[in-house]
């Protein structure tokens, strides 16, 4: 088994942790524009029961003024108590979109860390680990600019596929080193 000291002057190892400390930031970065979202909307599109209740003519969204968006009832408790805190819980198509795309982080960067350890482990050459390790960090940063800007289809999707692409490569690169396919 390779000591610690071992693997950090190995240079793929350094540069799989330089571009996973890279990724992991920015997915981290990921929840703090989720709560500048939640805080900064001041405009919600009400939907489904609410709307009806509120708005009982036409079907046109009905916009609630100057109010923050939460989802937890718990949130809002220093906004006020009962039925005044309940205007606070609702849902923002902005910051539904900085989730969507935090999940989406979550869905490919925690398999990108487990697989490019093993990919590192697995002594590659680097150039080929940098090639793969940048592709996936670039795709990543590109994929949360398609989801918050928002840049037209496919954009997003080909961002996505290229890092999907990226981990799936050095997860067959493992599993031909490893099984000998």
């Amino acid at each position: 088994m390779a000591k610690a000291t071992q693997l950090i002057d190995n240079e793929v190892f350094r540069a799989y942790a330089t571009y996973t400390a890279i990724v992991l930031l920015k997915m981290m970065l990921m929840s703090l524009i989720t709560a500048y979202f939640r805080i900064t909307r001041k405009k919600a599109h009400v939907q489904g029961t609410q709307f009806i209740k509120q708005k009982k003519c036409d079907m046109e969204p009905y916009y609630m003024n100057n109010q923050l968006a939460f989802v937890n009832p718990e949130d809002t408790a220093s906004f006020g108590k009962g039925e005044s805190a309940k205007k606070y819980l609702r849902t923002d198509p902005d910051v539904e979109r900085v989730r969507r795309g935090h999940l989406n982080d979550l869905e490919n960067i925690v398999p990108f860390v487990g697989i490019g350890l093993l990919y590192a482990l697995s002594g590659p050459e680097l150039s080929t680990a940098l090639l793969h390790f940048r592709i996936f960090t670039g795709a990543r940063i590109l994929h949360t600019f398609a989801y918050l800007i928002p840049l037209p289809q496919p954009g997003r999707g080909l961002s996505w596929a290229v890092g999907y692409s990226v981990t799936f490569s050095m997860a067959y690169k493992v599993l031909k080193t490893a099984w000998l396919l």
